[in-house]
């Protein structure tokens, strides 16, 4: 490979039907069969550091990390997950999201911060995102690293996403099914009933809202840039480069932990996280 030349995290036995992504040591992920399309796998590996691993196949994902999206073509809604200038326009959870650095072609470091309804301490997250396109359907995956650049802020506690992605499946003319699994660690202690209200309804939620923005994107994007995706045209990106030398994997229990297990449910504020 001449030098400075860049290369997708992607072997040449993609074609085969085995693409390869960067995971951490104890993950690794599935992108599933035509019998079991959202399967996902995480199991055991050795040090910290990120690895090549090839995607195995587990678990099915349960009923409610799916969501069928008619009229929203496949391309589309990975276009809605790519676009950060757009999610300010369905994610009102936000406070900040910007990308700090690419380290290929379909792959970077970004940071997102998560507004938690009150009393909750508003999170943050830095992690490494891949995705890759496979025939008509699609996958985006992240998880937390370390980055010397973006230490913990004192106003937000530093969250750990385990292992959080996206399967957009192509489902006909002009249609999609959007697969979503998450795995977080919100550092702290939290009283059981935000435990009981996230696993309710936030996941769900969130994905009906993807869904919904994914209906109204073309639109907006005609107005906003329509050429511009560097997600799909990587020579358009113009991210400074990050090595893998100076990541590493963000174990939650280096982290400072949180204890909210006093706070009660009745002073929740009422937010976009109720359902």
């Amino acid at each position: 490979m001449a030098e400075g030349q860049e290369t997708a995290l992607v072997p040449s036995s993609m074609a085969q039907g085995q693409p390869e992504i960067p995971v951490p040591s104890s993950i690794a992920w599935g992108y599933g069969t035509a019998q079991n399309p959202g399967a996902i796998l995480h199991g055991p590996g050795t040090g910290d550091s990120p690895k090549w691993a090839q995607p195995r196949l587990v678990l099915p994902l349960s009923p409610q990390t799916r969501i069928s999206c008619k009229d929203v073509p496949a391309e589309t809604l990975y276009d809605v997950l790519h676009d950060t200038r757009y999610r300010s326009k369905w994610d009102s959870n936000m406070i900040e999201t910007y990308d700090i650095g690419r380290l290929t072609v379909n792959a970077d470091v970004g940071y997102y911060s998560w507004k938690c309804p009150s009393p909750l301490k508003n999170r943050d997250f830095v992690t490494l995102r891949s995705w890759l396109p496979l025939g008509n359907d699609y996958m985006i995956i992240n998880y937390s690293v370390k980055h010397p650049k973006y230490p913990p802020r004192k106003d937000f506690v530093r969250a750990v996403s385990l292992q959080t992605g996206y399967l957009i499946k192509a489902n006909g003319d002009g249609a999609c099914i959007l697969y979503y699994l998450t795995q977080v660690d919100p550092r702290g202690s939290l009283p059981k009933w935000v435990v009981n209200r996230v696993s309710q309804f936030v996941a769900p939620k969130a994905m009906k809202k993807i869904y919904k923005a994914g209906l109204k994107y073309p639109e907006w994007k005609r107005r906003h840039d329509p050429g511009y995706k560097p997600w799909v045209y990587p020579e358009q990106n113009t991210l400074p480069s990050v090595s893998l030398a100076e990541l590493s994997v963000q174990h939650a229990e280096s982290l400072e932990n949180i204890d909210e297990t006093g706070l009660p449910e009745e002073h929740l504020s009422t937010s976009d996280h109720e359902a």
